[in-house]
Parts: C-alpha cells; structure tokens; sequence
C-alpha cells in the first residue's frame, strides 16, 4: 500500500501519518498555508509543497497512491464567512479535482474529512447520518458538495463528518483557533479564557488519534460506503470545557465572554453507532485526552 495524504502537514493530517507510516510509505501534499513542515519530522515518505487546485503537483502525488485521504482545506467558518468564493475554489473545486486525480492514478480508495457542521443548528439530537442537513456557512455547505461529489466519484469514496477534534499539535494562535488549544494556551499564561457567546454552545469532543483510527479505518474497511460520524458520543458546554481545562491546569485564569461570532453552531451532539457497527469506537474521553495534550507540551 501506498498512501496519500493532502494537507498532511496540518494538525490532523500530521498525526495521520505517524499512524499510516507503520503500513507503508506516505507522500503528503500541502502548501504550507496553514500547515506547517516541522510536523513532518520523521515522516516516512515524501513531501510534495503544493497546491491541490495546481494539476502538476496533484498528479505527482497521486501517482502510484492505493489510498488518497484529503484533508486539505480551508477550515475556518468565520473566514469562509469573510472569503465565500475562497471556501468554494478549495473545498469544493479542490475537492473535485483530487477526487479526479485518484481516480486517473488508479487508487482503490478515498476518504474526505467532512464535518459536522453540515447539520448547521437544525434542532434534532443526537446527529445521525441521516439527520438533516442545514448548513449555515460557506464551510458547511462547501463540506456538503464535498460529500456529494464523493458519491458520484469514478473511485470508491467514503466521507468523514469530524465533530470537534483536539490534541497535541493543534494551533492555539490567530483568530480562527479551536477552543481547546485556545483555553489551554491562555491557562498557561494567565490570560483570560475568551468564551464567544454565553458558553452554552455543546460540542462533541473528539481525540486526534481517534479520529486518525476512523481514517484509517475507513481507507481499509472496502464495505464502507456513503458518509460516517466521527465523534466521542458524548457533548458538554463550551463553559463546562473552559472549567475543566483550568481544573487540569490549576490555574485562575477568569472566563470572559465575547460576542457569539457568525456562522457558529449553537449545539452539536452526535450519534456514532453507523461507525462504531463497523468495529471503530473512540478510547479516549475529554479529561483524558487534555491530560494528554498537557502532557506532551
């Protein structure tokens, strides 16, 4: 087997290929946008610096790769927000023209990191695969034609709803970071842990190397069809997070409260029983999983 990862040199796709390296040689594709090359140390494979929108690059890549995991996206909502048509050239045409090149390279499989925010704030809890969907950003609905090209692909393609993934490597800095590197970041200094809203937005909390193992699993599962959740099961408060985080850390950081910014859900609870039927199921729950980012700083 050999494996391609697009945008593998950002937080997700970097600890994918410390799991895929024990199976074979990994090439990876990104153009370093927000990705960032020390996290290919030791990678077991080649480096490729380019674009997915760029056909030279992508058809190199692709060359010769059995399976292709595209991660390479922009991932911000506010900033799909701000850049709508930006949103749509990279996830959606990018997204159309790697699942091309797979297909002319001849890969057995795809899998696209989709995400959990095509459910938009549609009321019904715990998401299911067949909830409906409501996108409620250009990111959303660019992960949505993902989904749907990936259904009409020439090549077997199975996509990934990520809920909210976190662990080591995950950037705390700029405007667009997750909450968990954010809230540990300012911990560790002493700033206040900046809350958008009141913080009674829910999030499923999902550990990095399960969501690498769901990858994983469905590049080599070849039953699986169509679209998957890939979550803990469980949600808390964006509130009961920044509580815990400074529990962790033994830190009296203050909480303060920002405004709510647009694009953002108000609740996400998942349903992961489709995937876990198929022998995946997550391991680490949230107060571990921050243990083990703590750990590893």
């Amino acid at each position: 087997m050999k494996f391609l990862v697009t945008g593998g040199a950002g937080f997700i796709g970097s600890h994918l290929l410390r799991r895929l390296s024990a199976r074979g040689p990994v090439t990876v594709l990104d153009n370093l946008s927000s990705g960032k090359k020390e996290n290919l140390a030791g990678l077991n494979g080649t480096f490729l610096h380019g674009s997915i929108l760029d056909p030279a690059p992508l058809a190199e890549a692709c060359a010769g790769a059995t399976h292709v995991f595209h991660l390479a996206a922009l991932v911000s909502v506010p900033e799909s927000v701000s850049h709508p048509a930006r949103c749509q050239e990279i996830n959606v045409e990018g997204t159309r023209r790697v699942l091309a090149a797979a297909a002319q390279a001849g890969a057995r499989r795809l899998v696209l990191a989709s995400s959990c925010a095509v459910y938009g704030n549609e009321p019904t809890m715990p998401k299911t695969e067949t909830s409906p969907v409501a996108p409620a950003s250009p990111y959303a609905e660019s992960k949505l034609a993902g989904e749907k090209l990936c259904a009409a692909a020439k090549l077997p393609a199975v996509a990934l709803r990520f809920f909210n993934v976190y662990g080591p490597r995950q950037d705390p800095r700029g405007p667009y970071a997750a909450a968990v590197p954010q809230f540990l970041e300012a911990a560790r200094i002493g700033s206040p842990l900046t809350i958008f809203g009141d913080g009674q937005q829910t999030r499923d909390f999902v550990f990095v190397d399960d969501v690498t193992a769901a990858l994983e699993h469905a590049a080599l599962s070849p039953s699986l069809s169509g679209v998957y959740n890939v979550a803990s099961g469980h949600s808390v408060s964006v509130l009961r997070l920044a509580e815990l985080v400074l529990a962790l850390t033994g830190r009296r950081s203050a909480i303060r409260h920002a405004p709510a910014r647009p694009g953002d859900l108000l609740h996400s609870s998942a349903s992961i029983e489709k995937l876990r039927a198929t022998g995946w199921k997550p391991s680490v729950d949230l107060p571990t999983g921050l243990q083990k980012i703590l750990s590893a700083a």
